[in-house]
């Protein structure tokens, strides 16, 4: 991995990019990455993890797979999920923390790099049932500089957690600022909504 990560270092240097924190201090994470505007977000942010000694997993759906090429999706850190299956893909990565002494797994909130009035919010539901934390990390393209800001133990607060997320972000920029949307799970419109009842 330090040859990885001595490559990756390099490589960010070469390209401009500066790396800001250091790896969490913690076996099991949930790892965000924002603001997610373009196709060169995945593999830049690969970069940095690799750099700060992460090799985050990321999930793929359950035919990425299969053969010929299974065994390389699960090689780069590929967790299969069946979206089918009952309890769904929380319950599964849920259990896939429960199973494993260490995991870093990435999870981009906000789903695709077009513009999107939530994010998703099963980092958030992963994190929780998993009982495990969220990592902030990011890319800002604005600085050229990324890496992983602090910790966030999910509470039983949603609101007092995504202003916590919002605060972190809100100074960090996408390649293409137009795309980036409102830092906003669909539950907390939800809950306005029964307050305003």
């Amino acid at each position: 991995m330090r040859l990885f990560s001595t490559i990756a270092r390099l490589s960010l240097r070469l390209a401009g990019w500066r790396i800001v924190g250091e790896a969490p201090d913690a076996p099991r994470y949930v790892l965000i990455a924002a603001p997610h505007t373009s196709n060169h977000d995945f593999p830049l942010m690969m970069l940095f993890a690799i750099s700060l000694g992460i090799w985050p997993a990321w999930v793929g759906k359950h035919t990425l797979f299969k053969p010929p090429l299974g065994w390389l999706m699960r090689l780069l850190g590929g967790i299969p999920v069946d979206r089918r299956a009952p309890g769904g893909m929380v319950e599964q990565l849920a259990q896939r923390f429960a199973q494993q002494e260490r995991l870093v797994l990435v999870m981009p909130p906000e789903g695709s790099r077009g513009k999107r009035q939530h994010w998703k919010s099963g980092f958030y539901h992963v994190a929780r049932s998993a009982g495990v934390p969220i990592a902030t990390s990011y890319l800002d393209y604005t600085r050229k500089q990324g890496g992983i800001g602090p910790l966030l133990v999910p509470s039983e607060d949603l609101r007092a957690d995504m202003d916590a997320l919002r605060a972190f972000y809100a100074d960090k920029q996408g390649r293409h600022p137009e795309r980036q949307g409102p830092i906003r799970l669909a539950a907390e419109d939800e809950g306005e909504d029964e307050a305003a009842d």
